[in-house]
């Protein structure tokens, strides 16, 4: 006997119970596209490759998406400070950061001094400059213009000043420099033609479209201030777990190999490096 109510395996499900059913299975197969979230980072130009792979390698793990700018880190940090929406702030220059703390605009105990920059000089591969004369080099007749980036908002532009200065040759070279907005323009300044040479990162002398185009000598590290690179996570950020994830992220042993194939290594291991070589 069959009682009124009840469902029993030949009994048909009605059309509205079927639809709900079908609704639910469709929710379920989409849960993860729902859960997935957008992580919105601001970084230093130098990071234009090395962290592109690093994003990547982060998505497929996490599932997640990562947005990335690039720029100066001294523009980004007035962004920032104007309440630009960021969630992550990826710095050239340690001091920025540590003045968005101060300000009250990072996540408290999320910094971390992620890497060491380096600088080097950069020709194009037909180039005549003897890179063996090291900064001497851009004495030569055939050097008209030197890119570097903008001092006054760039910490990679700094650097190179200050290499310049140690050397004693800024003021023979201060009127053939070229500015570029960050690291990433001073390097298309020398591909394009538009400088004769130029002064950047190694990160982006080591990336395969620039390594192919040209050649570099590395500038010596005690010749400049140490560029010691760091990441926050914004205060404002909607996103602040998954921030923090990226964070993490970058502290693991692949992602740390990952960088360092950009020549970024980390400061403690500079400085040992350096301390070594003494």
């Amino acid at each position: 006997m069959q009682r009124r109510g009840l469902w029993h395996p030949g009994r048909r499900f009605p059309q509205l119970g079927r639809v709900a059913i079908i609704a639910m299975i469709f929710l379920i197969a989409l849960a993860p596209a729902v859960r997935a979230e957008e992580l919105t980072v601001a970084a230093a130009a130098d990071l234009t490759f090395a962290l592109k792979d690093v994003a990547a390698s982060f998505e497929r793990q996490s599932g997640n998406r990562v947005r990335i700018s690039y720029g100066s880190s001294g523009n980004f940090f007035s962004q920032i400070s104007n309440g630009a929406p960021f969630d992550v702030f990826f710095s050239a220059d340690v001091k920025y950061p540590d003045k968005l703390a101060g300000a009250g605009l990072v996540e408290p105990g999320t910094l971390y001094e992620y890497a060491s920059g380096r600088i080097v000089i950069w020709v194009p591969a037909r180039s005549p400059i003897e890179l063996g004369r090291g900064l001497d080099a851009l004495l030569a007749p055939e050097v008209h213009k030197i890119a570097i980036a903008n001092p006054e908002h760039a910490p990679y532009g700094r650097a190179a000043v200050a290499a310049l200065r140690h050397q004693g040759i800024y003021d023979r070279v201060a009127g053939k420099l070229v500015m570029g907005e960050d690291i990433s323009q001073t390097a298309q300044f020398v591909q394009s033609g538009n400088a004769d040479a130029g002064i950047i990162a190694l990160s982006l002398a080591l990336a395969p479209a620039m390594k192919e185009r040209g050649r570099y000598a590395m500038i010596p590290p005690d010749d400049y201030p140490p560029i010691v690179q760091a990441a926050v996570v914004i205060r404002s950020s909607k996103h602040k777990r998954l921030a923090r994830s990226f964070i993490e992220f970058m502290k693991e042993p692949e992602t740390v190999a990952m960088m360092r194939q950009y020549g970024f290594i980390q400061p403690g291991a500079a400085q040992s490096a350096a301390a070594s070589a003494k």
